[in-house]
């Protein structure tokens, strides 16, 4: 026997109204495969130089002949890209918020195919320092793509979208140098072809920028023919002029019956990402999520500097610094070392092994980055990954005191130094995680979609401020502790090591749980 107040609650069960689940977005695979590509041009055209800017540099002649003013002003134009990009990149996050993120992506590959070339065509040194600093300048808008990355995104499919973000950088800091190194001063390379052409015996450095500039091209006309918008605002904007169009060629009824309905009627269905509208025939992506209603498009309105300056955001960008810092320092640290000889505390490699080396860790990387980044933030959850991957930072730099200490009393590189080597390396991929793991924690930190062209310019602020300070600061210490051999020549590790250890305190300080837009539905 069942008691009435039983029946009545197996009653209302049957009769209460079951929400269906959200449906998964699909995941937007070649909308995605653009962004990358766009994403890819940064490293290439910031690393393509670096082979050749030193004998540049000199070419200008600018040194008036004294090579050992060769590296001041090399550093000038090294830096400068990073510094003009740090410059810029929150005001191109926060012109993204307004204009929309099409837009912006198109400009920077656009303009950062001229100045490559500018750069390929300069004769003297200060039109390489305002090339190379127009550079920087388009280039800081590849962190709206990060924005977009998120607004087309299903959130369980986020971790996948970023974990190819590392695997770009790494195949961009491989070719880049690859293309710098091998097209540079074609002339003397090729005399029986291209050096018969008068042209580049004048611009010996033209065809490795142009080449890079023309990927960044490649990619713009991609983003142009097939990108689609993805911010709201700018959705509903066009939709609102397109329907404010259509309604003056009827007349003054329409004008009425439009005042009687709203053009976005907060009633009406909001569709989902992963469907495409056409507006004054443009293609665009639909608004991301059933609550966001609107009766006009200035609802959109990015929210103040100020207000983006919380602790949830805050931490994950003292994160991301201490991240950017440590990496560009191994970039830095690795050749340095590998080049020195033995004696002095190094490997005594060649430019070609060194190539070999950088080149084949740096596919590998790309590699693991794409098949492992999302299972493993799946399995451990971000935070975690982050902290364990951080940590392995530790490994990275007390691997060269170690390898140069068995290079030493072996008097050569012998097979324990590889072994040495291929683990500092490989472990460094576990390192390179980490990155991935904060760009979600900063994302989930904006207030909502309107902030997050503007919350992505502060993380490549950050970005762009730390890598232009740790050149300087990891090859100064790196020079200083061999000439005066403090701590036996290895100072620059201990201290990069107190780094570490500060760095991995900070990652303690991280929310336990993505908190918003990037949690799983």
């Amino acid at each position: 026997m069942h008691s009435p107040d039983s029946e009545a609650d197996c009653r209302c069960a049957e009769t209460e109204p079951v929400t269906p689940a959200k449906p998964k977005k699909p995941f937007p695979a070649f909308q995605i495969a653009i962004l990358l590509l766009l994403k890819l041009t940064e490293p290439i055209n910031s690393t393509v130089i670096y082979p050749f800017v030193n004998q540049f540099v000199r070419d200008t002649g600018i040194t008036r002949g004294d090579e050992r003013k060769t590296g001041y002003y090399a550093g000038i134009i090294e830096s400068i890209f990073f510094f003009a990009e740090c410059l810029s990149v929150y005001h191109w996050g926060r012109l993204s918020d307004k204009i929309g993120r099409r837009p912006v992506l198109l400009l920077g590959p656009f303009g950062l195919a001229l100045a490559m070339t500018s750069f390929g065509l300069s004769r003297n040194f200060w039109m390489l320092v305002i090339s190379r600093c127009a550079q920087g300048i388009f280039n800081g808008n590849v962190g709206v793509a990060k924005s977009m990355m998120v607004e087309i995104s299903d959130p369980a499919d986020v971790p996948i979208a970023f974990g190819w973000l590392p695997a770009m950088w790494s195949t961009g800091i491989t070719l880049g140098p690859l293309i710098g190194g091998t097209l540079a001063r074609p002339a003397l390379e090729w005399p029986d072809t291209i050096g018969r052409i008068q042209f580049f015996h004048t611009y010996p450095y033209f065809l490795p920028c142009a080449t890079a500039g023309g990927i960044a091209f490649i990619s713009f006309l991609y983003a142009y023919f097939f990108l689609l918008e993805s911010l709201p605002s700018a959705i509903q904007r066009k939709a609102h002029e397109a329907h404010s169009d259509s309604n003056g060629c009827f007349g003054r009824q329409k004008s009425e019956s439009k005042r009687e309905r709203p053009l976005l009627d907060p009633r009406s269905p909001v569709p989902g990402y992963g469907t495409i509208e056409e507006t004054s025939g443009q293609r665009s992506f639909t608004s991301s999520s059933e609550d966001q209603s609107y009766d006009h498009p200035n609802d959109f309105a990015p929210p103040p500097f100020r207000s983006l300056l919380t602790r949830s955001l805050l931490i994950p960008l003292a994160n991301h610094g201490f991240y950017c810092f440590l990496d560009q320092s191994h970039q830095v640290l690795l050749p340095l070392m590998l080049s020195t000889s033995v004696p002095l505390g190094g490997l005594g490699f060649d430019s070609f092994t060194i190539g070999m080396i950088m080149g084949t860790w740096g596919i590998c990387n790309a590699v693991f980055q794409v098949v492992a980044f999302s299972q493993v933030v799946k399995w451990l959850g971000p935070r975690r990954t982050y902290i364990i991957c951080f940590a392995f930072f530790a490994t990275t730099f007390t691997g060269y005191p170690l390898m140069s200490i068995l290079a030493k009393r072996a008097g050569h590189v012998d097979a324990k130094v590889w072994c040495v080597l291929v683990a500092q390396l490989s472990l460094h991929c576990l390192a390179c995680m980490s990155y991935g793991c904060a760009q979600l924690f900063i994302l989930d930190a904006a207030p909502g979609n309107a902030a997050l062209g503007a919350v992505n310019g502060l993380s490549q602020m950050m970005s762009s401020v730390v890598r232009t300070l740790a050149p300087t600061i990891a090859s100064s210490l790196f020079s200083i502790s061999l000439q005066k051999q403090l701590v036996g020549g290895y100072m620059v590790y201990a201290i990069v090591v107190g780094i570490v250890l500060a760095g991995w305190s900070m990652s303690l300080l991280l929310p336990p749980t993505l908190r918003g837009q990037l949690k799983k539905p």
